[in-house]
């Protein structure tokens, strides 16, 4: 931990395989835990809750989120974790099961407390060389860029990308996206509801469910399966589950640093319409003063105008918004909003 405080800022890292596995169906799922801890000890972060359906596994961390397709990996860490650390092994055991690395994705914005993080997450020019080393030469489309706001520095956006010439994703997922929400300068009197009660005797999960309740985070996708958790004495993190979608929320609730994450993937017109209405529903259980979100996408500037509209029904004024192609990969919209009274 920071001198100063948690870092909640997360670091996330997305990685796509292919290749001649005969269980392709199943693929990285067959990962065994003992895989799964060895992955996480180089990141140093540990598995708190699990939770799995038809199509991928989701794991709540002791720093944020885990989740397992058969041909997808997404780590999300916050805290002073080494995030990269995981490529090596991962490659190794996605080798082992005749995949290789087709795609990879890292992003983050600016660090609350950038001297507390280790290497190579000192710098983004040090994460970026990093990832230049640890990625096999396949990847031969990359481009790293850092997405200026007219906001804090917290709200600099890094993004680097990397993929093979034989899996486009605009080519082989022309619909999806993604939406990163990091949120600052909560309602302290909202935060405090992500404080356990001193002595309260209840497992993490217990605690978790009934901060899910208390504070209306179970009412944004009241369809999903949600696995939470709830930090001794403060913090809370939560995995969602609709099908093959996944959901995830991660809040740093002290003062003077405090911080939520919300992050969730679409596909369908259905769930473009659906994703402003979550929005606003997330904006409310937090009321931010300062919120980012950035949108990695395929599609039109359809996705990112809902989500402008959305955010600012319910009270934040949307301050800038940048564009940047990525090289087989789509598009990223990086957009920063400011409460109006700021």
């Amino acid at each position: 931990m920071a001198l100063s405080g948690f870092e909640g800022f997360e670091k996330r890292l997305e990685l796509q395989f292919s290749g001649d596995d005969p269980m392709i169906g199943i693929g990285l799922r067959r990962l065994d835990f003992e895989s799964i801890e060895e992955v996480l000890d180089a990141v140093q972060c540990t598995v708190v809750s699990a939770v799995g359906n038809h199509y991928f596994d989701a794991y709540v961390l002791s720093e944020s989120s885990l989740f397992v397709y058969p041909t997808k990996i997404v780590i999300k860490t916050c805290g002073t974790t080494h995030l990269l650390k995981s490529i090596s092994p991962l490659l190794s055991h996605a080798h082992h099961m005749g995949l290789r690395v087709c795609g990879c994705r890292y992003s983050r914005g600016n660090f609350i407390f950038p001297q507390a993080q280790p290497f190579p997450h000192t710098s983004f020019r040090e994460e970026v060389m990093y990832l230049e080393q640890s990625l096999p030469s396949n990847l031969c489309y990359r481009k790293a860029c850092v997405m200026p706001s007219k906001l804090p520095s917290q709200y600099t956006w890094h993004v680097y990308s990397a993929s093979d010439e034989h899996h486009v994703v605009v080519e082989q997922m022309p619909e999806l996206f993604t939406i990163e929400v990091c949120m600052t300068e909560l309602d302290r009197v909202l935060a405090r509801k992500f404080y356990r009660r001193p002595g309260d005797g209840n497992s993490g999960d217990v605690a978790g469910r009934e901060m899910t309740a208390l504070t209306g985070i179970g009412d944004i996708n009241p369809g999903g399966l949600v696995c939470d958790f709830a930090f001794d004495p403060c913090g809370y993190s939560m995995n969602g589950m609709d099908g093959t979608r996944y959901s995830t929320i991660h809040v740093t609730p002290e003062d003077g640093y405090s911080y939520a994450s919300f992050e969730c993937v679409g596909s369908t017109e259905d769930d473009r319409e659906e994703i402003g209405e979550m929005l606003k529903k997330v904006v409310q259980v937090f009321r931010p003063a300062t919120m980012s979100v950035s949108i990695t996408t395929c599609v039109s500037q359809d996705v990112w105008t809902r989500v402008k509209n959305a955010v600012e029904s319910v009270g934040l004024s949307c301050r800038s918004c940048v564009v940047d192609e990525f090289p087989a990969a789509g598009s990223v919209v990086f957009q920063t909003f400011m409460t109006r009274r700021k």
